[in-house]
């Protein structure tokens, strides 16, 4: 009988996986240099010294849709199931910087996040939550910094003061250009506002994670695991170098860094790919950048679990793949985690799906032992050699980037974005052929599929939100709102932090479109080649 050849198996980055590791693998690992202690340099093992022992993992469940009172009533929902930090998601036409009465935000009003237009919006959206003790995470990128004045003026409303908010904003505009196309100004500019928000932060809103570096919508957008981290890591020193370049110093603002990663099938590739991403930022921050600080070498993340994994077919095979990409994400080490509900293929998720979704992270940290010992999976021969292998190519994209003048440059010559495309190409490839198994899609395949329960969109509140939003702009004080946009497209043409102009503005009831128009009309609106 004729011998067949073993099929080759790879990670989904390509990398290859042999049938056993041994010993002899890690024959160049250093214990004390390449892992340490957890809660010391290089932080491969974790950034806090008892991890989940102290705390668990925040449970940070994304929320947001149609108007300001209906999510506020999903964060209640939330709050009162056990979770225990929000996560906000807003509208297109708010990423976009366009009130919900503007032409533009027809037929997208509420449809994939939050409507939010002004300070009234925001007093809606956060009435009677306890600012002073919730953490809050916006995912807004090109209008983060309107949205973080507009949470701090209903935080000092509720007599909150700034120093007491702690919370982050996405505020990642590169990976914007790379992956998602929620940008709307140029680049540079976009780096300006970026760096004005750091410097507002350290100064004004000390506890605020200023932006959360985000690899999720990299790899959403087909990129593979080594490249999740290139990328991001490569947009994290484009952010620091502004910031140095703009005067700041690394140790005042490094701290308040934050970043995103997805969560992705391949269990094992996914802890390996959080350990090296650890590694190598502390690297870069001690080595590149000459941190001093400890909490400046610190990369900490939030997880979300893989949107592009899920399935409109059998979508209740969603709950496996959840459950095993957040255990993924435990077993890597996150700070915070957002489990994705089985129904996200078909509609925003109903209140039964949200609520298991959330019972998935409680089980797991709660129920399974994951959490009772710090970075249960070190030394495994296995897993640690990929860490070291997803470091070493992650490095080998990261020289590249540095050859064609920093992520910044490399976008603009569209590097990165070939790179992915390039790589979803032959994910997609590999599903079409059969290669690549999807259990309920390609393979396994059932007939009559029934599809569960699909959350209804309220039309109604959305014309409602409408309406409100034009009713505030004929009872605000016109004259005052004009003055104060006029101050901030000065302060955008001079030098100035235009978030304290904006503040103003805001406060005074400009709303978010009109804030973005001056800033469109002084910095440009980005058009890509």
């Amino acid at each position: 009988m004729a011998l067949v050849a073993p099929q080759e198996r790879t990670t989904d980055s390509g990398i290859e996986v042999r049938p056993v590791y041994h010993a002899r693998d890690l024959h160049d690992l250093d214990e004390t240099r390449d892992l340490g202690e957890p809660g010391q340099y290089p932080f491969t093992r974790g950034v806090y010294a008892d991890m989940y022992r102290g705390r668990l993992w925040t449970m940070r469940q994304y929320a947001g849709f149609g108007t300001a009172e209906e999510t506020n009533e999903r964060f209640r929902f939330l709050l009162g199931a056990g979770q225990t930090g929000l996560s906000c998601a807003f509208d297109l036409p708010t990423q976009m910087g366009y009130d919900s009465d503007h032409a533009r935000a027809e037929g997208e009003v509420g449809r994939v996040g939050v409507a939010i237009s002004s300070l009234e919006d925001m007093r809606l959206l956060l009435s009677a939550l306890p600012l002073d003790q919730v953490t809050t995470s916006m995912t807004i990128n090109a209008t983060a910094s309107t949205l973080l004045l507009l949470y701090q003026l209903v935080g000092e409303e509720q007599g909150v003061g700034a120093h007491q908010l702690r919370g982050t904003i996405q505020n990642d505009i590169l990976k914007e250009y790379i992956a998602r196309g929620t940008y709307i100004y140029p680049p540079r500019p976009s780096m300006r506002l970026i760096v004005d928000t750091f410097a507002y932060c350290a100064k004004e809103m000390p506890n605020w994670n200023t932006i959360s570096i985000s690899g999720y919508h990299i790899r959403e957008a087909g990129s593979t695991a080594v490249q999740e981290v290139a990328f991001t890591l490569a947009d994290g020193i484009a952010y620091v170098e502004a910031a140095v370049n703009a005067g700041l110093a690394v140790d005042d603002f490094a701290p308040r860094l934050s970043f995103f990663f997805n969560a992705h099938n391949n269990v094992f590739e996914e802890v390996a790919k959080y350990r090296a991403a650890r590694r190598l930022w502390a690297t870069i921050m001690r080595e590149r950048f000459g941190a001093q600080s400890p909490a400046s070498w610190m990369l900490r993340f939030h997880t979300q679990t893989a949107g592009s994994t899920l399935t409109a077919q059998q979508p209740e095979n969603n709950l496996i793949r959840v459950t095993l990409q957040a255990l993924a994400a435990a077993l890597g080490g996150t700070q915070s985690l957002h489990t994705n509900s089985f129904d996200e293929a078909l509609g925003l998720p109903t209140e039964h799906a949200v609520r298991l979704a959330l019972r998935t992270q409680q089980v797991i940290g709660y129920e399974t032992g994951v959490a009772d010992t710090v970075d249960p999976l070190a030394g495994s021969y296995f897993v640690e050699t990929l860490t070291n292998q997803i470091e070493a190519r992650a490095r080998v994209y990261l020289d590249d980037i540095d050859q064609l003048g920093g992520a910044v440059a490399a976008i603009e010559a569209g590097y990165p974005q070939r790179e992915i495309e390039n790589a979803a190409y032959d994910y997609a490839r590999s599903v079409d052929q059969g290669e690549r198994i999807i259990v309920g899609v390609n393979r396994f395949t059932d007939e009559g599929d029934a599809s569960p329960e699909v959350f209804p969109i309220d039309l109604e509140r959305q014309a409602l939100q409408v309406a409100r939003v034009r009713r505030l702009k004929e009872r605000r004080d016109n004259d005052a709102v004009r003055a104060s946009l006029a101050d901030l497209a000065s302060a955008a043409r001079g030098s100035a932090n235009v978030l304290y102009p904006m503040k103003v503005a805001l406060g005074r009831l400009a709303t978010l479109g009109e804030v973005a128009d001056v800033l469109r009309a002084e910095f440009g609106e980005y058009h890509p080649h």
